[in-house]
C-alpha cells in the first residue's frame, strides 16, 4: 500500500481537493494550506476571502513554530459620512446584527500573507498553488445545502448589491440565487489569481486594485487610503505554548486573545480531572460552563476585547494567578462569523493551521477582482469601544485561533474553528474530548458543544437532562439548541500518530471535508 502523503480537513471539499492535489505534486503542508486558503475563496466565498484576513500556525518538521499573522488593520482616515449600515444574520435559533458598506472595510491582509508564507515555507511555485483555484473559479462548482444555508444567514450582503448577489447566481440563470446542486463560478477572480502569481503582492497594495479600492473609498463613504495599504505588512509572531495535559500546546499570539484564553481555559480544566465524569454528565457540563464563565471574566477584567500584550498575557497564565482561579472554580464562585479553517499535515513532519475570515464580507466588491472585501470594521466583537473609534494603523484584535498541540505519545494535531467568539470554546472542547475522554479525532470534533459568553449559555442537543438541569440552574434562560449549528464553530483538525499514520475530522457544522493525499 502507498505510504500517504499527508492529510488535510477544511469546509468543502473542493478545499481539501486542492491541498490533496499539491500534495500529490510534491507540496509540503505549506504549500497545500495556502493552495487550500486560495480555493476556499471560491468554494467559500462568504466565509473567505482575498479582501479579508487570518493566521497561519505553522509548525516545520524541525520544530520551528511561528505565527504568520496577516490580520486585517484599522484605517488611518477618520471617520466622516460613511457607507455603513446595520444587516441581521438570521441562524434560525438566535440572530445576530453586523455593520456592512464601504465603510465597514479595514486594510486586508491574505494577499500580503500569501506571499509571505509562499517566500518562507513552501516549496512548489506560486503558479502552482493557485491552479487548483483557478480551475475551480473558472469551471464553478455545485452549491452545497452548507452553502445554501450560509446564503440564507447572510441574504441581506448577498442582496445588498448586484455585485455581491453574483457571487450567489449561477452560471446559467443568472436572474436568480443558485438552488443546492447548481453551478456557480467566478472569473474575474480567476484573472485576479493569475495577476497576482505574475505581478506579486504590490500589484494589488498599489496597482490597479489598490487604486480603485481607495477611489470607491473617497467616493462611496469608505477610510481605506493608498498609504493604508502601500505600509501593510505580515507579522511574524511567536506562538503562545503552554503544557497541559501532558501535552505541548501552541496556540496564537497578542495581540489577539483567543489563544490566551484557550490555554488558560485549558489549565483551568486539567485541575477538574474531567476523565473521572462521564462525557455530557452535570459535572461536565458545569465544569465547561465555569471555566467559559472564568474566561470571560478574564476577558473584561484586562479589557482584551481591544487586544493583548505579552505582559498581560504571562500574568494571566502565572502560576500564581491559575491557582486563584482553581480555588474560585472549586468554591463555586462564579455561578451567577464568518471564518473557514484549513489543517494539513504531511509525512515530511510539517503542520498547518490556517484561519481565515472576511466577516460576513462587506457587499462591496472589488470591480473586476471577484473579490468581495471584509467588514472587518462592522464587527462588534472586533470593535468593542464602538465603531471606528480604535487607533489608526493597528492589528485588530481576534478570537482566531490556530492551533497546534503536540501529545505525550508522539502524536501532532493540527486544528481550528470559525465562529466569532464561539472559537475559543469550540477548540477547548474538542482538546478536552481528546485530553480528558480519549475520543477520536472525529468523536471529539462531532460532539456536541455548549458556549457561555457573559450570561447567555447555548447548548446542543446531547447533554444529559441532569447537565441540562443543572446547567439552567445556574444560567436560567439558557438556550437549548435542538440540534448541531455553525453557531458552535467548526473545528477542521489533523491528526499525525507516531507510527506515521494520518487522522482528520471535519466539522459537519461547517461543511468538514477531509481528503487524504497518496491514495
Amino acid at each position: 500500500m502507498t505510504k500517504p502523503l499527508g492529510v488535510v480537513a477544511s469546509g468543502h471539499k473542493e478545499t481539501s481537493k486542492a491541498a490533496k492535489i499539491l500534495l500529490e505534486e510534491g507540496g509540503n503542508a505549506f504549500d497545500a494550506a495556502l493552495g487550500a486558503m486560495c480555493a476556499a475563496c471560491v468554494s467559500e466565498p462568504m466565509l473567505a476571502s482575498l479582501g479579508g484576513g487570518g493566521y497561519l500556525l505553522a509548525q516545520t518538521a524541525a520544530g520551528d513554530t511561528k505565527v504568520f499573522d496577516f490580520f486585517t488593520q484599522t484605517p488611518s482616515a477618520k471617520a466622516g459620512e460613511l457607507d455603513f449600515y446595520p444587516i441581521q444574520a438570521d441562524f434560525g435559533t438566535t440572530t445576530q446584527e453586523f455593520h456592512i458598506g464601504v465603510g465597514s472595510i479595514a486594510v486586508p491582509g491574505v494577499v500580503a500573507g500569501l506571499f509571505a508564507v509562499h517566500e518562507a515555507n513552501c516549496h512548489l511555485p506560486l503558479k502552482k498553488i493557485i491552479e487548483p483555484a483557478v480551475h475551480l473559479a473558472r469551471e464553478g462548482l455545485r452549491i452545497n445545502k452548507l452553502q445554501s444555508y450560509i446564503n440564507e444567514i447572510l441574504g441581506a450582503i448577498i442582496n445588498a448589491t448586484p455585485e455581491a448577489r453574483a457571487f450567489a447566481t449561477p452560471m446559467f440563470a443568472p436572474g436568480r440565487l443558485a438552488e443546492i446542486g447548481e453551478f456557480i463560478h467566478n472569473p474575474d477572480l480567476a484573472d485576479t489569481f493569475e495577476a497576482l502569481a505574475g505581478h506579486g503582492p504590490r500589484w494589488f497594495y498599489e496597482g490597479d486594485p489598490a487604486r480603485q479600492l481607495v477611489r470607491d473609498c473617497e467616493q462611496k463613504g469608505g477610510l481605506i487610503s493608498a498609504v493604508d495599504l502601500r505600509s501593510y505588512e505580515v507579522v511574524l509572531r511567536k506562538p503562545i505554548t503552554v503544557e497541559s495535559h501532558g501535552a505541548r500546546i501552541s496556540v496564537n499570539s497578542p495581540p489577539s486573545p483567543g489563544g490566551c484564553l484557550i490555554a488558560f481555559a485549558l489549565s483551568l480544566i486539567s485541575k477538574v480531572q474531567l476523565a473521572q465524569y462521564k462525557w455530557g454528565s452535570p459535572q461536565h457540563a458545569l465544569a465547561l460552563a465555569n471555566v467559559m464563565q472564568a474566561s470571560s471574566l478574564v476577558r473584561k477584567h484586562h479589557g482584551l476585547e481591544s487586544g493583548l500584550d505579552d505582559e498581560t498575557a504571562a500574568s494571566i497564565l502565572s502560576g500564581e494567578n491559575l491557582s486563584n482561579w482553581n480555588k474560585t472554580l472549586q468554591a463555586g464562585g462564579l455561578a451567577t462569523r464568518g471564518t473557514t479553517q484549513i489543517s494539513v499535515a504531511d509525512a515530511a513532519g510539517n503542520l498547518a493551521s490556517l484561519t481565515l475570515s472576511n466577516g460576513e464580507g462587506s457587499s462591496y466588491v472589488l470591480p473586476g477582482s471577484g473579490i468581495m472585501m471584509n467588514n472587518m470594521l462592522g464587527e462588534e466583537d472586533l470593535n468593542p469601544g464602538g465603531f471606528h473609534r480604535a487607533p489608526p494603523g493597528i492589528r485588530l484584535a481576534s478570537m482566531m485561533t490556530p492551533t497546534i498541540a503536540s501529545l505525550a505519545d508522539g502524536a501532532q494535531i493540527a486544528l481550528g474553528s470559525g465562529g466569532s467568539n464561539r472559537i475559543r470554546s469550540a477548540i477547548l472542547q474538542v482538546l478536552t474530548n481528546v485530553f480528558e475522554f480519549d475520543m477520536s479525532l472525529e468523536g471529539a470534533v462531532n460532539a456536541p458543544r455548549l458556549h457561555l459568553e457573559r450570561s447567555h449559555l447555548n447548548v446542543e442537543s446531547g447533554f444529559s437532562s441532569a447537565a441540562l438541569e443543572g446547567l439552567e440552574a445556574e444560567w436560567p434562560g439558557m438556550k437549548h439548541w435542538p440540534e448541531t449549528n455553525l453557531f458552535f464553530g467548526g473545528v477542521h483538525a489533523v491528526a499525525r500518530l507516531p507510527n506515521g499514520e494520518f487522522r482528520a475530522a471535519g466539522d459537519p457544522r461547517r461543511g468538514g471535508a477531509v481528503a487524504i493525499a497518496g491514495f
